[in-house]
């Protein structure tokens, strides 16, 4: 099977816009998370959100093609963008060969909104505007970037719940690993606007320690209250080995093992079993032991079943094994459907700088989270291996495993 190794990478984060931003924000235990008064006036619970300013992409794109592009897809243009040129892709290169773009996105609930409320104020379906469609649909992501960067392999949306953006990553190796793609953009966005989370807040789902912003994303902690919505969007190039050294690209790490499964359980909480099977079958596929994993980025989201039951998962698989697990959600919270892109890059940043997060305001363990090594500051530490969590409502799990190069 063919080798895939990263070659690009780019980022839109509430950490920041380029990669020296969001690794000195991680080095430094930035919080990316404030509250906005906005979101009480709509009646939320909670008015905590990641920080995020959505581009301005009048002096790059033509209208013509901006009117297609909701908000995720502008976070997702900028990440690309950023990542195609990072990887030495250009126009003519891609415009010859066949790319492919397998990205992850749940939900395009503003413009969904918009187009509706449209509807019922002016009687008249007309008013929605040509771009009302293609903002609407969930595949609005592959098909904005797609067509903007004029990709030609696969264009495929990845609709799994807050692990999309990691199985895209996983799904974007198994198709270079058999042949079938050389090269595939893959990534995670999400918008971050308040109507596409009202209904998460409508259960509770929410930190109300509005107070302290900073504090309120609290994995692994006894004291954690919920988790804090963000977004933003991230890409990862795939590309095979053979590829990256005919081009003479970059080669910035290996993906070594994909590995998931789905709980077949409740839709809404986690349990250990699959989560614990998704571990296990990445360690497998990637032919390392659990000796061989020098840091763990944990799905943790700061709710007490899901940081419960993963620690438990970790716990089962990894044992009394010493490897230090954060959750980078204490510095951006939820980041949805970008987040197992996102966090892959994270990692990546700290595993090329030889540092690791830390797992801001984890004060006290609970009883399973204090069988785990969860630093509450920066650990300076070299390592070359690690694994990345993501799961989903529905049950879907996706774990990663990459090597540094």
């Amino acid at each position: 099977m063919n080798r895939v190794v990263i070659t690009g990478l780019g980022i839109h984060s509430c950490l920041g816009k380029t990669l020296d931003e969001v690794r000195d924000s991680l080095y430094t235990g930035k919080s990316g998370i404030i509250f906005d008064p906005a979101r009480k006036e709509l009646g939320f619970r909670s008015g905590l959100t990641g920080c995020l300013e959505v581009p301005d992409l009048k002096k790059e794109l033509p209208r013509s093609q901006r009117v297609y592009m909701p908000e995720q897809a502008k976070y997702a243009y900028c990440a690309t963008r950023d990542a195609l040129n990072a990887a030495g892709l250009d126009a003519d290169f891609l415009e010859k060969n066949d790319v492919g773009l397998l990205y992850g996105n749940d939900s395009s609930a503003e413009p969904v909104y918009n187009a509706i409320n449209t509807i019922i104020t002016k009687k008249d379906t007309m008013m929605c505007g040509s771009g009302a469609i293609f903002q609407s649909m969930n595949s609005t992501v592959t098909m904005n970037l797609g067509c903007i960067f004029k990709l030609k392999g696969i264009n495929l949306t990845v609709s799994g719940a807050c692990a999309s953006g990691s199985h895209a990553i996983g799904l974007g190796a198994l198709l270079i690993q058999n042949g079938l793609q050389e090269i595939v953009v893959c990534g995670g966005a999400q918008e971050a606007n308040a109507l596409s989370v009202g209904s998460f807040d409508g259960i509770s789902a929410f930190s109300t320690r509005e107070d302290e912003p900073a504090r309120a994303s609290r994995p692994f902690d006894r004291d954690r209250d919920g988790l804090v919505p963000g977004g933003g969007a991230a890409t990862v190039i795939l590309e095979s080995y053979e590829s990256a050294v005919r081009r003479g690209a970059p080669i910035i790490a290996e993906v070594l093992g994909y590995g998931f499964s789905s709980n077949g359980d409740h839709i809404s909480s986690p349990n250990v079993e699959g989560p614990a099977k998704s571990l296990m079958m990445a360690l497998r596929r990637a032919g390392v032991s659990i000796n061989d994993i020098g840091y763990i980025n944990a799905h943790a989201t700061s709710t007490h079943v899901g940081d419960t039951n993963e620690a438990k998962a970790i716990y089962k698989v990894f044992g009394d094994t010493k490897v230090e697990v954060t959750s980078t959600k204490s510095q951006t919270g939820h980041e949805m459907w970008m987040a197992g892109a996102s966090e892959v890059i994270y990692s990546i940043l700290m595993m090329k700088n030889e540092f690791i997060a830390p797992n801001l305001n984890f004060e006290n363990p609970d009883e399973d989270s204090a069988k785990l090594i969860i630093p509450p500051y920066r650990v300076d530490k070299k390592f070359d291996t690690f694994l990345s969590n993501s799961f989903g409502f529905g049950g879907t799990n996706s774990t990663l495993i990459i090597r540094n190069i």
